[in-house]
C-alpha cells in the first residue's frame, strides 16, 4: 500500500478509560480486579500506539471527582498506579516511551507521587510515544487555575487583558506544549466528556464503543482509527469541495 493510500492516523490519541467497575460486577469480582485488568488493557493500548506510529496518548486515569469514592477504591488505585510505574519503567525505557502527567499532581499520596516524578525524569529523553496520565485532572479547574494566572498578571501590570488570546490561555494549560488530541475514545458507551479535556478537544473527533475497557482490544482500536480515517476534518470551515 502506497502512502497516499494508508489510511490517516491521528497524532494525538485521548481516552476515556470507561468501564472498570461494571466489567468487574458482570464478572462477579471486586472492583479492584476491575481495575488490574484495564492496566492490562493500558500495556495492549501503548504496543498499539507504538506499532502504528502514533506519538501522542492521553489517557483519563484518575479525575478530580474520583477522590470522592471509597477510601478502600482510591487506595487501591494509588496502589496499582505506583505499582505500574515501578514495574513497567525498564520496558519504558526499551521502547523508547516518555512518561508525562497532568492534573492537581501535589494531591497525589507522596508515594506515587515520587513514583511518577521518577518515571517521567527518568524517560524525558525518549521519542518513539509520548504517554500523558491525567490524574487528580478536571478540565474546568484546568482552565479556572489558567484564567486566575491569567488575572494575576493583568493585575501585576504585566499584562493587558486586550492582549489575552486563545493561544496564550492555551499556555497557562497543563497541556501547554502538547498537541491537541485529534480522536478522543470513549468507552463503555457513556455520551459524555466528563471534564476531560474540555478546552483541548474542542475540534476532536469522537468515537464511542459500548466496549468496556478492559475488553478493549486490538479490533475495538482498528475500528475506531478507521471511523477517525474515514472522516473529513473541517475546523469550523465549509466542506471541501471535490
Amino acid at each position: 500500500m502506497s502512502s497516499k493510500d494508508s489510511p490517516k492516523l491521528p497524532q494525538h490519541l485521548a481516552i476515556i478509560m470507561d468501564g472498570n467497575g461494571r466489567w468487574a460486577a458482570r464478572h462477579r469480582l471486586p472492583r479492584a480486579k476491575g481495575h488490574e485488568h484495564g492496566g492490562k488493557t493500558v500495556q495492549r493500548v501503548i504496543d498499539l500506539c507504538l506499532e502504528k506510529g502514533i506519538p501522542w496518548l492521553t489517557l483519563y486515569a484518575f479525575s478530580t471527582e474520583n477522590w470522592g469514592r471509597s477510601a478502600l477504591e482510591v487506595s487501591a488505585l494509588m496502589h496499582m498506579l505506583k505499582k505500574y510505574l515501578r514495574e513497567r519503567l525498564p520496558e519504558m525505557q526499551e521502547k523508547q516511551v516518555r512518561m508525562h502527567a497532568i492534573g492537581e499532581l501535589h494531591m497525589l499520596p507522596a508515594d506515587c507521587r515520587e513514583e511518577l516524578d521518577r518515571c517521567i525524569r527518568e524517560t524525558q529523553h525518549n521519542r518513539a510515544l509520548n504517554v500523558v496520565l491525567a490524574l487528580s485532572y478536571g478540565s474546568r479547574q484546568e482552565i479556572t487555575a489558567a484564567a486566575r494566572r491569567l488575572a494575576e498578571q493583568v493585575q501585576a501590570g504585566q499584562l493587558q487583558p486586550a492582549d489575552i488570546t486563545p493561544e496564550l490561555l492555551a499556555q497557562q494549560l497543563y497541556t501547554a506544549g502538547m498537541p491537541d488530541p485529534d480522536l478522543l475514545i470513549r468507552t463503555s458507551g457513556e455520551l459524555r466528556l466528563s471534564n476531560y479535556l474540555l478546552w483541548q478537544l474542542s475540534y476532536a473527533e469522537i468515537y464511542v464503543t459500548d466496549v468496556l475497557w478492559p475488553d478493549f482490544d486490538r479490533d475495538d482500536l482498528e475500528a475506531a482509527l478507521a471511523s477517525y480515517s474515514s472522516r473529513e476534518r473541517r475546523f469550523g470551515k465549509r466542506r471541501s469541495k471535490g
